[in-house]
């Protein structure tokens, strides 16, 4: 059997190819978005990386939905630093923080390194990245950990969501892990010892793979 990363390529690569116009990132932004989001989650023998999945337009999308404006989060002071059990402690929905963040990094590599984030060798990039999860880098009011988990967080979310919502193209990410999509019923597939699924993924959408 072919695995996730074959069948994607072979089937889907014209989808994959298509371009996407940011509506709310700008230009540098959304290329640091993009490249940030390939070194999460890269292109590999497992299978598509973000990019090929775009990931990036998943991120751009929902940071124009209520969820980038924060509708449902609730954003009253006092905004205190604190244990991560205490959970979110920072006055910027999702859209800001984005903003803030991808603006401060780049200062940060271009300080570092002399040029944006997304012109560096994939190596530079990593140890930028590691430095963000790590926590040694602040990017002005945000702390470099709290902007790399909601990176990281929405990464794995543009891979694995459905398509229709920007991310995941061509289903690469549930074929990549065989995952069955929206089909009604897989039962007679559940507690198969691990064999692969043997039919392939559906969409909200109805598209198939």
């Amino acid at each position: 059997m072919l695995g996730g990363h074959a069948l994607w390529s072979q089937a889907l690569a014209a989808e994959a190819a298509r371009t996407y116009s940011p509506t709310f990132l700008t230009a540098d932004e959304y290329r640091f978005l993009d490249a940030a989001c390939e070194r999460i989650l890269p292109d590999d023998h497992n299978g598509p990386g973000a990019h090929k999945l775009g990931v990036a337009e998943f991120i751009d999308r929902q940071l124009q939905t209520p969820y980038g404006h924060g509708d449902n989060w609730y954003m009253s002071g006092p905004f205190v630093e604190g244990p991560a059990n205490l959970g979110y402690q920072l006055p910027f929905v999702p859209r800001d923080l984005y903003r803030k963040g991808i603006t401060a990094a780049d200062a940060y590599s271009k300080q570092q390194h002399g040029k944006l984030f997304a012109d560096l060798p994939t190596d530079a990039q990593d140890a930028i990245l590691t430095a963000l999860e790590g926590g040694s880098v602040k990017l002005g009011e945000i702390p470099g950990r709290v902007f790399f988990e909601q990176l990281r967080t929405n990464t794995l979310e543009g891979a694995f969501a459905d398509p229709i919502y920007g991310g995941n193209r061509g289903m690469g990410g549930w074929l990549m892990v065989g995952f069955p999509g929206a089909r009604a019923d897989f039962m007679d597939w559940v507690n198969q010892d691990g064999a692969a699924y043997p039919i392939g993924p559906v969409s909200i959408s109805g598209e198939t793979a």
